[in-house]
């Protein structure tokens, strides 16, 4: 049931936004002998309910029937930016062709390898008619309807597929929820999918820098008409209600083979709801791969990885997919230093989790400090720090959850950010690649929780993983000491003895990269952590036998 209302604003005019890019609506055909493409642009493809969106098709230039790969997303199919452009990103220009879309798939490398490559500009987005919305029902069933009529063209095989990184790939558990027909495969490169959870507010706070870039500014609020306004709904719900499940796909109804990739280093933002989505779906054939790289950089490297999948599912071209483990995952060391490994299960089966508990001495425990005792901390400046050393090889693969016993002096909530990092032997601090780019310097992994929010979802909850229900605000009495279990997202991490774990908590954003940040916060007073003795506080970690 529908228990809101959507608001929206103008947007940006796309002659406005990018030019002079943008090309306009230009319909034509374009032969590249060279590249071996047939190009046709602003195609016209109209949905159930009449309203047209355009998309450009790269074809083989020879005949025939072959598989398609949509790639649907609202940056712009005109290509008004690329991943190269970026400092930092690890993608050079020289690895796409002048034909690829943003975060999408590369027509030069797949049109003469038989696969035809079809990018869209949703309704709403650039010169598609129409309103843009965002992870909606509608959305999905403009997609179901661009495959379905793909399917029925002469140069279709009759056998679809999707791929593409971050939206590109978030749409996709919404679309294959859907089952259409002619959608053979799927290939979901980090993608979120759980709106309220990963994208909008991180344990309750709102991340409300990407927030505005992504609703209001550069590639997402481009067209002719009406744009759904995120940051004045994000605004006007605060907490996750009806219009927030509104934009989940039901993952198990997802039944079409997926090959998902997961990153270690997006979180903020993709690395958990890619997890949940391999967790959740159905289908019978699903192979998961996690790295700890740089995502653009990765996506792209990984191109032939990328064919052999679509090979076996929309060619039904019998390869080495067929012994393809279910899970494949990096063992990370340090920036860019990692071994990959096969597993079966996600998360690992045999994971042992451990509790390491708070002590004031600054320390994590094996076992409960016995007499009670506590740190504080100014709520806006301060951070308590605590510490672990490793006296053999160790490694940390997997959920981890940081249960505090927390007090509020001057305050009745308090927004709390935690990370998790790693010391080699010297104390040298070992640092991650964070997201795409721009940040090379991240922990290991990142937690967040407004305390109000500390209710949980009992049905959904796991020992090793909380999930809260944010529906409600249950605000802190004065010297009340309440528990809470925070979420800190999946990672892994390999210690060797004399190497350290540590653990921050504090009442502002640590990492230092700006885009992901959270202003908004509610923070007063001191922060005071309980512990020992009754007050069971501790960091649960996964340890890997």
């Amino acid at each position: 049931m529908k228990n809101f209302e959507v608001l929206y604003w103008e947007g940006i005019s796309p002659t406005l936004s990018f030019a002079p890019s943008y090309p306009g609506c230009n319909p034509r055909k374009i032969v590249d002998k060279e590249k071996g493409i047939i190009c046709e642009y602003d195609v016209a493809v109209t949905m159930r309910d009449g309203v047209k969106i355009y998309v450009d098709i790269f074809r083989p230039d020879k005949d025939g029937q072959y598989p398609a790969i949509i790639a649907w997303g609202p940056y712009g199919k005109h290509v008004p930016f690329r991943e190269s452009d970026i400092p930092g990103s690890g993608v050079t220009r020289w690895d796409a062709s002048e034909y690829c879309a943003f975060e999408a798939p590369d027509p030069a490398y797949w049109c003469p390898r038989g696969y035809v490559i079809v990018n869209a500009d949703p309704r709403g987005a650039w010169g598609s008619e129409g309103v843009l919305t965002f992870m909606t029902q509608q959305e999905a069933e403009d997609c179901y309807d661009l495959i379905e009529w793909i399917s029925k063209q002469s140069w279709c095989s009759g056998k679809v597929g999707m791929l593409g990184v971050s939206y590109l790939a978030w749409i996709q558990w919404r679309v294959a929820a859907l089952n259409p027909p002619h959608l053979a495969a799927i290939i979901p490169w980090e993608g979120a999918s759980d709106f309220y959870r990963e994208v909008a507010f991180h344990g309750g706070i709102p991340s409300n820098i990407f927030w505005r870039l992504l609703a209001k500014e550069y590639w997402c609020c481009s067209g002719t008409g009406r744009v759904e306004d995120l940051v004045r709904m994000a605004k006007e719900h605060p907490l996750f209600d009806d219009y927030w499940a509104s934009k989940n796909p039901d993952l198990s109804r997802i039944t079409v083979p997926a090959f998902i990739v997961a990153s270690w280093s997006d979180h903020g933002l993709h690395t958990r709801g890619t997890l949940e989505a391999f967790k959740k779906i159905s289908s019978k054939y699903k192979y998961l791969l996690i790295h700890g790289r740089k995502k653009w950089q990765f996506f792209r490297q990984m191109v032939d990885l990328q064919r052999l999948f679509f090979d076996r599912f929309l060619k039904e071209i019998d390869n080495e997919v067929k012994y393809w483990p279910k899970v494949r995952l990096e063992v990370r060391e340090r920036y860019f230093i990692g071994n990959f490994r096969n597993e079966n299960e996600w998360p690992l089966a045999r994971t042992r989790y451990t509790p390491l508990f708070l002590d004031a001495d600054g320390e994590l425990k094996n076992k409960i400090p016995e007499k009670e005792n506590s740190v504080s901390y100014d709520a806006k400046n301060g951070k308590a720090k605590f510490e672990y050393r490793f006296t053999e090889r160790t490694e940390l693969i997997g959920h981890m959850k940081l249960k505090l016993w927390l007090q509020v002096e001057g305050g009745d909530d308090a927004d709390l950010f935690v990370d998790i990092e790693k010391y080699d032997r010297t104390g040298e601090f070992c640092r991650f690649p964070h997201t795409v780019r721009m940040y090379d310097y991240a922990p290991a992994s990142l937690g967040w929780l407004r305390a109000s929010h500390r209710e949980l979802d009992e049905e959904k909850s796991t020992p090793y993983q909380p999930v809260h229900k944010h529906q409600k605000e249950l605000k802190l009495k004065p010297g009340e000491v309440v528990p809470l279990e925070i979420e800190i997202w999946p990672t892994s991490i390999l210690f060797e003895a004399g190497e350290t774990l540590r653990l921050i908590v504090q009442g502002k954003d640590i990492l230092a990269y700006p885009g992901f940040g959270h202003t908004e916060t509610i923070n007063q007073g001191k922060h005071v952590i309980h512990m020992g003795g009754k007050f069971d506080s501790h960091l649960l970690v996964p340890i890997i036998p």
